[in-house]
């Protein structure tokens, strides 16, 4: 799917979901309202810069299709897919040790915020882990180009991906303490 892309953006047709789902039996729905995978969602055309750093401004995310999903299938899980922000700082760290990520952007976080409050109940962050994972990769190669063993590079990378998944779940996916509400 990383390999599939279009010129042109399909949002999912709230007028569809309810004969959607209950002709599939789905007990939750992957929706498309302006996300997609990696760290290059979105080409520099799809984008505005910012004029203070340079660097780009997504398209928001179109709310309104979610909202009128939400409507016509209310309390029904909404899943959002290929929703990690890429946070910039693991972009700037890759790009600092060596690597070449260039005009990679994602959803803003407080976009992420908002679905969050929302009927979706599952948000895909797959690439944010494995641009902290490669950043502190990249760091502990430049800082000590001759280490070879894979407890001193993944260790680190495995420290500063918990840290950005703390972030996400406290911060962004008001996720912090719900597994305790299971019981």
């Amino acid at each position: 799917e990383d390999e599939v892309s279009s010129d042109v953006c399909h949002y999912t047709k709230p007028e569809e979901v309810i004969d959607f789902t209950s002709r599939t039996g789905v007990d939750s729905l992957a929706i498309s309202i302006g996300t997609s995978h990696g760290a290059y969602k979105f080409t520099p055309e799809q984008c505005t810069r910012d004029p203070k750093t340079g660097k780009l401004v997504p398209p928001p995310l179109a709310f309104d299709v979610l909202d009128e999903i939400m409507e016509k299938l209310p309390g029904f899980p909404i899943v959002l897919h290929g929703s990690s922000s890429v946070p910039q700082e693991y972009v700037d760290m890759i790009n600092e040790y060596g690597g070449k990520l260039p005009d990679a952007v994602g959803i803003p976080e407080e976009q992420l915020r908002k679905a969050s409050a929302s009927a979706v109940c599952k948000i895909n962050i797959d690439s944010d882990s494995r641009l902290a994972f490669t950043a502190a990769v990249r760091k502990v190669f430049h800082d000590k180009p001759g280490e070879f063993d894979p407890r001193k590079y993944c260790g680190p990378a495995r420290d500063l991906m918990e840290q950005m998944y703390k972030h996400k779940i406290i911060d962004v996916l008001g996720s912090d303490g719900k597994l305790a509400q299971l019981d």
